[in-house]
């Protein structure tokens, strides 16, 4: 089985090590990096599993970082590892998408079992799509672009990527416009209107050309309905 692969970004290079070495003994494979444009890079192309974020990095926020890796990788497993524990730290961090926070210090013990613990969960997450199949054409996710069968091409935000990815990732069931706000937007569902789903869907559905790709379930939510 493959060993599961683990991106530490953290700028003190002795716990950076330090949990680098304790992830590889614990049978993971570990990647490291020690400031913000090295780990948004990794985060955002490297295969990995789990990102361990560290929230004061040289060049930029941590936040700043969960924020970006958030808009391309809605399901990445991240957990925040600070010295900060102010409670506004931590809601903020996990309304940007953390799955859990480790204030610093911190037991190598305490960390496993924590990293474990999200890795469990997030086996029940939707798998990440670079593309997204539908009549007429293909969603470029990576590129953030509809390329249609006729040659046609239309630029796709970030957050209409995502959308669409959620979506496609649950062809099955109606998606519930709280459930879109909790896991795309990443915000409670009552800090922000339904309504402001409802006009990003619309603009959607006038991208895709085709109304049937984003099925609207009165009441309900929506299902994505589109195959090629």
């Amino acid at each position: 089985m493959a060993r599961r692969r683990v991106l530490v970004v953290e700028d003190d290079a002795a716990i950076r090590e330090g949990v680098v070495d304790a992830l590889a003994f614990a049978g993971y494979e570990p990647l490291a990096a020690g400031a913000f444009r090295d780990g948004l890079d990794l985060a955002l192309r490297a295969p990995i599993d789990l990102l361990l974020l560290d929230l004061v990095l040289p060049g930029g926020d941590g936040l700043t970082l969960l924020g970006e890796v958030r808009l391309t990788r809605p399901t990445l497993p991240v957990i925040l590892v600070t010295a900060r524990g102010r409670e506004e730290d931590r809601v903020r961090g996990l309304e940007l998408g953390a799955d859990d926070y480790v204030v610093k210090p911190f037991s190598v013990k305490e960390l496993l079992a924590r990293a474990a613990a999200v890795l469990r969960r997030s086996a029940e997450r939707p798998l990440e799509r670079p593309e997204v199949e539908f009549p007429g054409g293909t969603a470029d996710l990576a590129r953030g672009e509809l390329r249609f069968d006729d040659g046609e091409r239309r630029e796709l935000s970030e957050l209409e990527g995502s959308v669409l990815r959620y979506l496609a990732a649950n062809p099955s069931r109606v998606v519930s416009r709280n459930e879109l706000l909790e896991r795309v937007w990443r915000l409670p569902a009552n800090r922000v209107r339904t309504r402001t789903i409802d006009m990003l869907v619309v603009r959607l559905r006038d991208k895709l050309r085709d109304e049937r790709v984003i099925e609207t379930v009165r009441g309900k939510g929506y299902r994505f309905g589109g195959s090629a």
